[in-house]
């Protein structure tokens, strides 16, 4: 009985150690860039010893990719109702309420990408070249065949997804902004769902994606708040 339950401890207990690691990493990488973290710095903020780092992650590049990775394989999931919806007025509605949630509770890794891509993605380029083109092809597939059917405007999908990306990720990479703008506070459930829905609607009308029940819906949630 103790020798089965002790790899399962020792599982644990490695899943909390990277937990930790990530979440210190993330905070670090967005506040002083891959350039002014140190495994050292990320350490204390993990409250572990530096050796458990590079246990872990032997270099700064291996972990500050993990932390890029993560993010995006979020961002990817949250893409998933692509492949399954009907039309863009339920893939796009739970794509941009997912992309708003990650923004909300992973901000700095939101941050870290950004950063990482305005320096002209120094560490993560091949990532660009490969996972972010195959993803964004399949995606664009998607949103063509939407248009075939007549289900939203003829937009240009690869625009579109752009606009999707600064508006969803706005909220994280410039929430000191927002909340500034907010008297100060972040912003509270409901305004989180007003945001959420106000992006819908003017993503959604801005394509030609919304039926008229659908825009009315909206409109009296949002007087509603």
């Amino acid at each position: 009985m103790n020798d089965e339950a002790r790899p399962n401890s020792r599982k644990d207990r490695r899943r909390e150690s990277e937990k930790l690691i990530l979440q210190a990493a993330e905070k670090v990488f967005s506040a002083a860039g891959f350039g002014g973290a140190t495994m050292q710095l990320i350490a204390d903020v993990a409250g572990l010893p530096k050796a458990n780092l590079h246990y872990y992650f032997p270099t700064k590049e291996s972990l500050y990719r993990q932390v890029v990775q993560t993010i995006f394989l979020d961002w990817l999931k949250a893409a998933d109702v692509f492949d399954h919806a009907d039309g863009p007025v339920e893939g796009l509605g739970a794509y941009i309420d997912a992309k708003m949630e990650i923004s909300r509770r992973h901000p700095e890794g939101s941050k870290v990408w950004a950063s990482e891509v305005m320096h002209q993605a120094p560490v993560i380029q091949d990532y660009l070249e490969t996972t972010l083109t195959e993803w964004t092809d399949g995606r664009i597939a998607v949103i063509e065949r939407w248009i075939e059917q007549g289900l939203m405007d003829p937009v240009d999908p690869r625009h579109l997804l752009y606009m999707l990306w600064a508006t969803t990720q706005h909220y994280a990479d410039f929430n000191h902004q927002i909340e500034t703008l907010n008297g100060g506070d972040p912003l509270s459930d409901a305004q989180w769902e007003a945001a959420k829905q106000s992006v819908k609607q003017i993503i959604l009308r801005g394509i030609g994606a919304v039926p008229a029940a659908s825009a009315g819906e909206l409109d009296g949630a949002n007087r509603a708040r």
